[in-house]
């Protein structure tokens, strides 16, 4: 069964709103917009013409924004990559994505949160015959950290997250740290402004390099910038988006998704005018 987008057209106008700072009577006095239709957009009454002046003042792209209004946003299709493992669980209202990375010849595998419920991993690890050499965190929202305690339990694993951000029982770790499992190479990267120490997990040694982000991007959009929606921009752009574009990006909610898609499609990344 696919996975949904985690965010829909209202969801980003009002995630660049709050990031901007930049209220209903504001947006409409810049965009030339009533305060109305703009109240409307976000309760997902589309009007295109509205869509095409709100777009800049809110610095998102319109060709973008209008694709997913229709319907028209599909996430890419990816395929099975040998080594690579999603998994979905609900927690509360939300669905919440953790994953299970491993090298198929040496067996040694690596955890990327825990999601709300780890037994679906946990029967991977079995069924696949795996060695979990670490846990290694995006970051400490309660989502992504619900089922840790039983999978430390169960793994033996040490268990890592950002020295910016803490979790009961976990190393902290900083930018530039690198692991090795096998015959993966993981590179640690500071992708905060969701959260204050979101890190991004960058692997190279499967058939294609692999990017864990957490919530610092989604496919067709990005976490909210709850601490600083700057450096969530800035550090998408430039610490995940400058990955190879076949890199397949591992988001902590919706579906999976690549570099090259999200710099073309991505409302908050796409160069306007640059979706087909």
């Amino acid at each position: 069964m696919s996975i949904p987008l985690e965010d829909n057209v209202s969801d980003i106008i009002g995630k660049a709103q709050r990031g901007l700072g930049v209220s209903d009577s504001q947006l409409a006095e810049r965009s030339g917009v009533r305060v109305e239709k703009i109240r409307k957009l976000r309760d997902g009454e589309f009007d295109d013409n509205a869509v095409e002046r709100v777009a800049p003042v809110l610095k998102l792209d319109a060709a973008a924004l209008r694709k997913l209004a229709a319907g028209k946003w599909n996430p890419e299709s990816i395929g099975e990559v040998e080594g690579l493992a999603q998994f979905n669980t609900t927690y509360h209202d939300v669905t919440v994505n953790a994953y299970l990375v491993w090298d198929p010849a040496s067996r040694e595998a690596v955890t990327f949160d825990t999601g709300a419920d780890c037994s679906d991993m946990l029967q991977r690890i079995e069924k696949e015959n795996l060695s979990v050499r670490m846990i290694l965190l995006t970051h400490a929202h309660p989502d992504h950290v619900a089922d840790l305690r039983r999978l430390r339990k169960a793994t033996g694993a040490s268990v890592y997250i950002s020295e910016l951000e803490a979790e009961e029982g976990a190393e902290a770790i900083g930018e530039g740290k690198r692991f090795r499992a096998g015959s993966l190479e993981i590179e640690v990267r500071l992708t905060s402004g969701h959260s204050p120490g979101g890190m991004t997990y960058v692997i190279t040694g499967l058939s294609r390099p692999i990017a864990i982000v957490g919530d610092s991007l989604f496919a067709g959009s990005m976490g909210g910038g709850n601490v600083s929606y700057d450096d969530a921009l800035r550090n998408n752009r430039e610490k995940i988006l400058t990955l190879p574009d076949q890199t397949i990006i591992c988001p902590g909610h919706g579906p999976l998704t690549t570099v090259a898609k999200e710099k073309r499609d991505n409302p908050f990344f796409a160069t306007q005018g640059s979706v087909e």
